[in-house]
């Protein structure tokens, strides 16, 4: 209510800032054409991506960064296991490493040396093979040390769970110092931007759907754009209707899975309605409503509903509309219920 006083308020204040001056509009004259009208088909809203994050390793929760309703970003870090031992095991294993990088190249120094004498016959053959045999039993055991220092950094990542794709948290399934198992749920993670919108649809209008255009859907009083992905062939016996599924992308709107969604599709059977140019409907306090301009130029406020979309026309209906009305279809957004017009068309 005071969102609507506030509107009402700016438009008395750029009446007044005009000192009376009638607002400049243009119009057309309220007819009636022949239209396809719109049903209504309600459907649920589920997210495309929905992930159950999962512990890699075992062990005790020493860092939680996220809350149920959180959201994340790709990499960010969600969760540390505890890592103590391991740690530990990491460090000896790179002191063994660095030993047998020093082992290695000291073996080789003493090969060369050795290769250089066999050549002037100054060492017996099995002095030699048994140098040939140290050098390489010492890159052995550096690549063994190696594999296993790589082996334990894997491990060490694994005590780190980051955050798959950029999303919301729905579900916390962890504590601190929680004792978690491979394989333990810690969250749910779902990108609320990526939708998928499924609709049980009569073969009738599954057939007359077209994946080149544009499709508006309503999420409660969010209306957003969606484009057909795909028929699902899964016929329900009882209401001879079909899985469709819609795809979407939305940015900065709060969704949730299971909600209900409303697509209004053309009919078969063709009607006479009013029919106005698409400018003409605009939204006011979050309805559909049009302007018309009265004997005493005043504009006039009448809520409608949107029953088919023509090419450039909109077929409606409501309570007040007559044949022969003058409907603003320019000036319309800047103008108040019962502001001062004048028409420049006439």
């Amino acid at each position: 209510m005071l969102k609507k006083i506030m509107i009402l308020i700016g438009f008395g204040l750029v009446s007044l800032a005009l000192g009376g001056t009638p607002f400049l509009v243009n119009t057309t004259i309220l007819k009636k054409g022949e239209v396809n009208p719109l049903e209504e088909f309600v459907g649920t809203l589920n997210f495309s991506k929905n992930s159950k994050i999962a512990s890699q390793s075992s062990g005790a929760v020493t860092q939680i960064n996220f809350e149920a309703g959180d959201k994340v970003k790709k990499g960010e870090i969600l969760l540390k296991i505890d890592s103590l031992i391991l740690d530990s095991k990491i460090q000896s294993s790179k002191a063994l490493y660095e030993i047998s990088k020093i082992n290695l190249e000291n073996t080789r120094k003493d090969f060369m040396r050795y290769k250089e004498l066999i050549a002037k016959k100054s060492i017996s053959q099995k002095t030699y093979d048994d140098s040939f045999f140290k050098i390489n039993l010492a890159k052995q055991n550096l690549n063994s040390v190696k594999a296993s220092l790589n082996e334990l950094i894997i491990q060490k990542n694994k005590k780190t769970i980051i955050a798959p794709f950029d999303g919301v948290i729905i579900d916390k399934n962890t504590e601190m110092n929680q004792w978690l198992n491979m394989g333990d749920t810690v969250a749910v993670l779902v990108n609320t931007t990526n939708i998928d919108l499924i609709f049980n649809l009569p073969t009738s209008y599954i057939y007359k759907l077209n994946k080149k255009i544009n499709y508006k859907i309503d999420l409660e009083k969010k209306q957003i754009t969606s484009k057909l992905y795909a028929f699902i062939a899964k016929g329900d016996k009882l209401t001879r209707t079909y899985p469709v599924k819609f795809k979407a992308q939305v940015n900065n709107v709060f969704l949730y899975s299971g909600m209900e969604a409303k697509i209004r599709l053309p009919r078969n059977k063709k009607v006479k309605a009013f029919v106005v140019p698409r400018d003409a409907v605009i939204k006011r306090f979050g309805k559909n409503v049009i302007f018309i301009v009265n004997d005493n130029s005043i504009a006039i406020m009448i809520p409608i509903n949107i029953i088919a979309y023509e090419k450039k026309y909109i077929a409606i209906k409501g309570e007040k509309l007559e044949l022969g009305m003058r409907v603003i279809v320019q000036g319309n957004e800047r103008i108040a219920p019962k502001s001062l017009v004048k028409i420049r068309n006439k």
